[in-house]
């Protein structure tokens, strides 16, 4: 895999990715995982990597969370992480939602790798993903879920869930 050069400067190694949390096909939640010298390159929070906050809608990065506490910075480059547009982010909340379809999960968390000449690419789905995406967003689930729960039999595409997505969720 050669890494797009969006994180050339946020990692020291590893491979970082973006986790999207997908209910009944619609991405409700996205983060951006970095990782960093600690987690000897691995994007994992428990083991000392960085979670970011993504907003569904835009795709810009918004809150940095490390160890459990705010980061502006990376604790290894200094780059800051905050207002950076995660590139291809349409195509990550498409292929994200597809997985919805495809494993019958209807609540999964779907990792993304993005090659610098592929794009992304889909690293693993997660039946349990962990929580500490609220944590890195700012925001709680609950209240998306139940949005979503709402609406969900009008939602019957791919494309009317990523539209409620990115209408309804920062």
């Amino acid at each position: 895999m050669n890494q797009h050069l969006f994180f050339s400067e946020m990692t020291t190694g590893g491979v970082p990715d973006v986790r999207v949390i997908v209910f009944q096909g619609v991405p409700v939640m996205g983060m951006l995982r970095l990782p960093t010298r600690e987690s000897d390159g691995k994007a994992n929070l428990h083991a000392g990597g960085i979670g970011v906050g993504v907003s569904v809608r835009t795709g810009m990065t918004t809150h940095g969370v490390y160890r459990g506490g705010p980061i502006l910075t990376h604790p290894d480059t200094n780059a800051i992480i905050k207002d950076r547009v995660i590139p291809a982010w349409h195509d990550i909340l498409h292929m994200a939602s597809r997985f919805y379809g495809i494993t019958g999960l209807g609540y999964l968390g779907v990792d993304v790798v993005i090659d610098r000449d592929k794009g992304p690419m889909m690293l693993e789905v997660n039946a349990r993903p962990g929580m500490a995406i609220q944590v890195a967003n700012q925001k709680g689930l609950k209240h998306r879920l139940r949005l979503v729960e709402q609406h969900a039999d009008q939602l019957k595409t791919t494309e009317e869930r990523l539209a409620f997505a990115t209408a309804h969720f920062d």
